[in-house]
């Protein structure tokens, strides 16, 4: 099975701009890592005053967690259960942007502890090797159903909260960073992207 983008689309609520990812390039039971080349793209949804800041990241890792629920429900013969991204802690942005970048983003998530209800994961996002995000995030389950996220988000790309648009939407099958409450984000001293 192919599990390029249009098989991330089909599984996650994601569309069109809004799904980020290219394509998982391995995944088991705990851990997913996937490929991205549209923090390049001028065109991304999250980007805001023509940059597409680090916090970012914490979206592309929130998506992969997504798939990673997607895949385990998929090898069980079931579908993943909507979940809300409820707060990310540890958060280390060693870049301030991630457009910079020419390499294509790693995002790696590890399904550390959970149960039918939540879940909590360790991510890591990546380019050349250079770890440019991590931190742990927790999940809530079945908190919302039926909605899809699509179009862009508005507001500072710097901003945790905005990654989706903040409340607006608030959606996610697996995970998402709608609403997430960025509790210990602490930005790195080096390595530093350069900013224009």
């Amino acid at each position: 099975m192919l599990l390029d983008r249009r098989w991330i689309e089909e599984h996650i609520p994601h569309k069109d701009g809004m799904c980020l990812l290219d394509e998982v390039l391995s995944w088991d039971l705990t851990q997913t890592q996937c490929r991205a080349s549209t923090h390049r793209s001028p065109d991304n949804p999250l980007r805001a005053n023509g940059r597409l800041g680090a916090a970012c990241g914490i979206e592309y890792a929130a998506q992969t967690m997504a798939v990673h629920g997607a895949l385990v429900a998929s090898a069980s013969g079931g579908t993943a259960p909507p979940g809300f991204l409820a707060s990310v802690r540890g958060v280390r942005l060693n870049v301030d942007r991630l457009d910079v970048f020419e390499a294509d983003l790693v995002t790696f998530v590890e399904r550390v502890a959970g149960d039918e209800n939540t879940a909590l994961y360790e991510f890591s996002v990546s380019a050349d090797d250079v770890m440019l995000v991590t931190g742990r995030a927790a999940i809530a389950f079945n908190v919302f159903a039926g909605v899809t996220v699509t179009g862009s988000a508005q507001g500072d790309g710097d901003a945790t909260a905005a990654v989706l648009d903040g409340a607006k939407t608030g959606v996610v099958s697996g995970a998402t960073a709608a609403g997430a409450s960025s509790e210990t984000a602490e930005p790195a001293a080096s390595p530093k992207a350069e900013s224009p």
